[in-house]
């Protein structure tokens, strides 16, 4: 019997809101005081769609579907499955309204 060692399975660090924030900026080039309430009203529709049990079709991000839902203490814990779109299989649109590769 031949036994693999398998590599353990390591996480990026948390995205926090700020850092959401500020990578927002940097990639739109919108300023930080029209950007930061956008988002933190984007985030709280999110979750009160969530709450609701809707799910969610946002590309590029994926479909988000609620399976189960536990009420804890001082919480509600949401157990979701998120399917993302293979984004260099996908066709994106171009800035002239052409269809280009994800990969270009």
């Amino acid at each position: 019997m031949v036994v693999t060692e398998t590599a353990p399975v390591l996480s990026a660090p948390e995205l926090k809101k700020v850092e959401l924030i500020d990578a927002v900026v940097e990639r739109s080039g919108v300023k930080k005081k029209f950007a930061k309430p956008a988002i933190e009203a984007a985030l709280a529709i999110l979750g009160e769609s969530l709450a609701e049990g809707r799910d969610l079709n946002l590309r590029p991000l994926g479909k988000v579907k609620v399976q189960r839902t536990k009420e804890v203490a001082n919480a509600i814990v949401m157990t979701t499955r998120i399917r993302r779109p293979n984004m260099e299989a996908t066709p994106v649109e171009a800035e002239d309204g052409g269809i280009v590769d994800a990969a270009e």
